[in-house]
């Protein structure tokens, strides 16, 4: 089993300090915990004098104080050295996890580089022969997250048994399951928030159970396809699991863009817009709003709703300028808000240009003065009829 800090560079240097391994998994109360420290030299060079030390925490502790140096030497380029440690765990340890120091010194009378390892401590083997595995695949909200978001991971545990009992080289076990520990490695740019499990119940064959486990993602994370550790100690070391569960980051979101012409006539009009979704899971929450210097917009925010991945919706939102005498093109800012699971975000879609356009004489106005033309004609018209039949 791989700790969470492998493979860590020393800084200003080619070397590196891991851990390959402990066994057993996990380390016992009260028995002993073999450690495998691996020191490599990645660079092109070689290097001299190289040491490692041993700096356990309470509850772990060294076989003998005397073996906590181990003077390693020289390692060539692209060479590497490995030496296992021997550690004890106190007697009244808990279940949990332990610390150690490993130190790291590449030449002689330097500094020593220090790194932080941990181990899980378990606690006694069982003799059930029920085994737990992952029911499904693990539920992510939201499914594929945006940089800068927080979900959660929640994992069905199933004991697999389908039995009460079975029988071994004419001997019978029960085949119920432990879940003496469950837990999520995070890694750089993905946090879990949510500490180990442990307990101390059983699951009978075919019962399950739920955990989830909080995450956060940084904000500079890059979109790919990342892996968290998710690992289970049974009810013995024979029934231990890992699984790698993939974490999907997407920075896509929404795209908005004009259906129609950007301008206003005679200082309004009706703005149209196509708004996509081109995240690939579902948005809720969907607003637009726009913006530009002396202008009003109605509704000044128009929301959408949810939105499936790839769906497409046309909005028409009505502008107006306070001022017709300024006809200049205007700055429009278009922004979108929705929410991704819990996560709510406000980004800038884009600026655009919007044209004013001032249009003299249009085909109404038009009718309007022929139709007033031929009103007053015709009431000349009746004026002069009348004068002359009086006559």
């Amino acid at each position: 089993m791989l700790l969470s800090s492998v493979a860590c560079a020393v800084s200003g240097s080619a070397l590196s300090v891991s851990v390959l391994k402990y066994e057993p998994v996990p380390a016992e109360i009260g028995k002993y915990v073999d450690v495998w420290v691996k020191v490599e030299n990645s660079g092109p060079g070689k290097s001299e004098d190289i040491s490692i030390k041993m700096v356990p925490e309470y509850p772990l502790s060294l076989d003998s104080e005397a073996n906590a140096l181990e003077i390693i030497g020289i390692l060539g380029p692209k060479s590497a050295a490995v030496h296992k440690y021997r550690l004890f765990v106190d007697e009244n340890a808990k279940q949990g996890v332990a610390y150690f120091d490993v130190q790291l010194q590449k030449e002689k009378d330097g500094a020593w580089i220090e790194e932080t390892f941990e181990i899980t401590i378990g606690s006694a083997t069982f003799n059930s022969k029920g085994n737990v595995q992952i029911e499904g695949a693990p539920v992510k909200e939201p499914e594929v997250f945006i940089p800068g978001d927080s979900g959660t991971i929640t994992f069905t545990l199933k004991n697999s048994a389908t039995a009460y009992s079975v029988n071994i080289n004419g001997e019978d076990f029960d085949t119920n399951a432990r879940i003496q520990s469950a837990t999520l490695q995070g890694m750089d740019g993905i946090t879990v928030a949510t500490d180990p499990y442990y307990g101390n119940g059983i699951l009978g064959p075919g019962e399950s159970m739920a955990l989830t486990y909080n995450i956060i993602v940084d904000n500079n994370m890059s979109d790919g396809t990342y892996y968290l550790d998710f690992s289970t100690i049974g009810s013995s070391h024979s029934y231990n699991n890992n699984w790698r569960i993939p974490i999907k980051v997407d920075s896509s979101s929404l795209h908005i863009v004009p259906s129609k012409p950007l301008k206003l006539e005679n200082g309004k009009g009706t703005l149209e817009f196509d708004v996509a979704n081109i995240h690939p899971n579902s948005l809720s929450s969907v607003s637009v709003r726009l913006e530009a210097d002396g202008l009003s917009f109605s509704p000044s925010e128009y929301f959408v709703g949810s939105m499936d991945p790839d769906e497409l919706f046309t909005i028409q939102i009505y502008g107006e300028t306070s001022s017709l005498d300024k006809t200049s093109p205007r700055e429009l800012k278009i922004t979108a808000i929705y929410r991704n699971g819990l996560n709510e975000h406000e980004e800038v879609i884009g600026v655009k240009e919007l044209k004013l356009e001032s249009i003299k004489g249009s085909n109404t106005s038009g009718s309007l003065v022929l139709l007033l033309l031929v009103a007053i004609l015709a009431g000349a018209g009746y004026m002069i009829h009348k004068r002359r039949k009086q006559k």
